[in-house]
């Protein structure tokens, strides 16, 4: 199918219920040989790594668990390094760079703005200039997000919104793809300065998962905004959520505040916890 009928049949189907009934499926408890057959063949197809899965594969009783499975201790060391910034995920480099004018970009010739990402203007504004950079995660990938560096963390937003896929087709072809879909933002307060962590829905990501706070995405409730009285702490590569299904995470820091690695361009793979910029 080309990219054209690709994006003519996601503009038809009913994404958002497709991805509510996707998520009840994954969190249905099934008979034990069907199940460990299921995800079995799940982490044949994509090549997942079940050596470093925190328990064997057969210990989670349903799709949803294995999905959302811890680490082995150890698998992923975070640089200690006091002025380094690190992955928050496993996953690939879509794009990098500084926004210029609170502009970011999505693809080639598509831009957005730091304003329509976060859905408010004064949140985005200490972001114009800074650098940014949005991460992909593929199925096979860890689906946990964790701290870039350490910190508190200061708030979050929930941005209820569609259900786009997060695909190079509809990242090349979908306007604002990052600023329309469901979102779920962390707000910390750095070594570095300011950060912001978009967590970005797609078509199949039934739910986003915060582990600060008892907050999950698309289950009917309105948007809502949080700041904390006394911030809460997180180190650097603590966990801040998870996906239910795979997605996208963007990061916005301050400008000034953090410089990218040169290694860190378009399609690399980056690790949760290795080093991808520092702090100048």
């Amino acid at each position: 199918m080309n990219e054209q009928n690709f994006m003519k049949l996601m503009q038809i189907l009913p994404k958002s219920a497709l991805s509510t009934a996707v998520g009840m499926a994954t969190r249905l408890p099934v008979p034990a040989p069907l199940h460990r057959a299921a995800i079995k063949t799940f982490a044949k197809l994509y090549n997942v790594d079940a050596a470093e899965a925190e328990h064997a594969l057969e210990h989670y009783p349903t799709f949803a668990e294995f999905f959302t499975r811890g680490l082995k201790v150890g698998a992923r060391p975070i640089d200690p390094g006091e002025k380094v910034v690190v992955s928050p995920v496993d996953g690939a480099v879509s794009q990098v760079g500084y926004s210029e004018h609170g502009r970011v970009l999505q693809a080639k010739d598509i831009h957005y703005t730091v304003g329509e990402l976060l859905g408010d203007e004064a949140a985005a504004k200490p972001f114009h200039g800074g650098a940014w950079t949005t991460i992909y995660l593929s199925p096979r990938d860890y689906h946990r997000i964790h701290a870039p560096l350490g910190g508190t963390v200061t708030g979050y937003a929930y941005i209820p919104g569609e259900f786009w896929p997060v695909n190079p087709a509809s990242v090349k072809n979908k306007k604002s793809l990052f600023c329309v879909n469901e979102r779920l933002i962390t707000y910390l307060d750095t070594v570095a300065g300011k950060c912001a962590v978009v967590k970005v829905g797609a078509t199949c990501v039934s739910r986003i998962k915060a582990a600060y706070e008892d907050v999950i995405t698309h289950q009917g409730q309105p948007g809502k905004v949080h700041r904390y009285g006394t911030a809460l702490p997180v180190e650097k590569g603590g966990e801040l959520g998870r996906f239910e299904m795979g997605s996208t995470v963007i990061l916005l820091f301050e400008p000034g505040r953090v410089k990218w690695d040169a290694s860190l361009q378009p399609e690399a793979v980056v690790r949760l916890g290795r080093r991808i910029g520092e702090i100048p």
